[in-house]
């Protein structure tokens, strides 16, 4: 399965800069609002470094590992759900991604243009999800009075009653300034998210925050505390999009060795993708033979059958069993075959629910 994050925020706060840092690409990136105007899309592999040891134990002639694609949304301003700046034209390609990562400034810098002329993370994020937040209440006022006539017609329809429920309850959390991926895991609310996605709500989305910051900030862990507090329950993630920049020119020991003359040990983006994963609450499952070494994505909790058909529907059909080794325990043992003779390998049923780093041979039928 496919993971996007669509990338907002205001104009000019680095958005297209951290997205070429990302994928490698060559998107303008202008100092004035709109430099996007098309969405940009890039894919970009998931860090994952159990995938060369597991190529070196099997002699893989290729690592797939697994990828996230990034949507690159044009800047959003205040009033682009009633017109404003270039209006509310971008919300299908965000309506499109799995995940909103929101981009906000807290770099300082003169020559770079402010849309709001002063720099302050909490009244960007707050333009930001009132504009998401105004576009769901516009999506429930158009969705509303057409589910209140399918209860009226259908008055049996259990279905239609409860998206009408949700339609209701979603609307009075919006209209309290709250989006929906907020209130339901500060627990504020049952909201049912099968029914806000199906009615196609922004603001249900997983939120990850990216804050663009100055060299110095990388490793102020007040600041940042400070930060992670105002976007609480979602996680947010500290870079300096110019130093990603250069980063990703380099080769990894150039790169290790620049990132380490300002404090840290990751990239910026590396984090990103990593937390998409958690926030989406997805996992990897490895194979591995001659050929390649390969990471796929599954969801967390899904069962063996269900990993299966990820490589191809046919090996869900005909699943018969899943030989199972942990990556530290084919690490430590060596091979396949040592596994096995020390009783690391297990062959598990339809039942068996898949732990991240799983190393899996299929067994089916077709």
């Amino acid at each position: 399965m496919a993971l996007t994050i669509g990338i907002v925020g205001l104009p000019n706060v680095g958005k297209s800069t951290m997205f070429n840092a990302l994928t490698k690409n060559n998107v303008l990136a202008a100092n004035y609002p709109f430099a996007t105007i098309e969405p940009n899309v890039g894919v970009v592999p998931l860090p994952d470094p159990r995938l060369k040891q597991l190529a070196e134990i099997f002699g893989s002639e290729k690592i797939l590992p697994a990828t996230v694609s990034f949507v690159d949304i044009a800047g959003i301003v205040r009033g682009a759900s009633e017109g404003e700046g270039l209006g509310n034209k971008f919300l299908a390609n965000i309506r499109e991604a799995d995940a909103i990562c929101q981009v906000v400034r807290a770099f300082v810098d003169d020559d770079v243009t402010h849309v709001d002329g002063k720099v302050s993370p909490a009244s960007d994020m707050e333009t930001i999800n009132t504009e998401l937040i105004l576009a769901d209440l516009q999506t429930l006022e158009n969705a509303i009075p057409r589910i209140e006539k399918e209860v009226r017609q259908k008055k049996d329809d259990k279905k239609s009653s409860e998206l009408l429920d949700t339609a209701l309850a979603s609307r009075t959390v919006l209209e309290a300034g709250q989006t929906l991926y907020a209130a339901i895991h500060a627990g504020n609310t049952d909201i049912d998210t099968t029914y806000t996605r199906q009615l196609g709500l922004l603001t249900t989305k997983p939120f990850v925050y990216v804050f663009n910051v100055d060299e110095d900030q990388l490793t102020d862990e007040a600041f940042q505390s400070e930060m992670q507090a105002l976007v609480a329950p979602a996680d947010a993630i500290f870079l300096n999009a110019k130093l990603e920049s250069e980063v990703a020119e380099l080769d990894d020991e150039d790169a290790a060795e620049l990132l380490e003359s300002v404090g840290i040990t990751e990239r910026g983006l590396d984090q990103l993708a990593h937390k998409g994963f958690h926030t989406l609450g997805l996992q990897t499952y490895l194979t591995a033979g001659p050929k390649e070494s390969r990471a796929w994505t599954i969801p967390q909790g899904a069962t063996a059958p269900q990993a299966a058909g990820v490589i191809h529907t046919d090996f869900q059909k005909g699943f018969i069993k899943a030989e199972v080794i942990s990556f530290e325990d084919l690490v430590a043992t060596g091979s396949v075959a040592e596994a096995r003779a020390k009783g690391k390998a297990r062959m598990e049923g339809k039942d068996y629910v898949m732990q991240d780093g799983d190393v899996v041979e299929f067994r089916f039928n077709v």
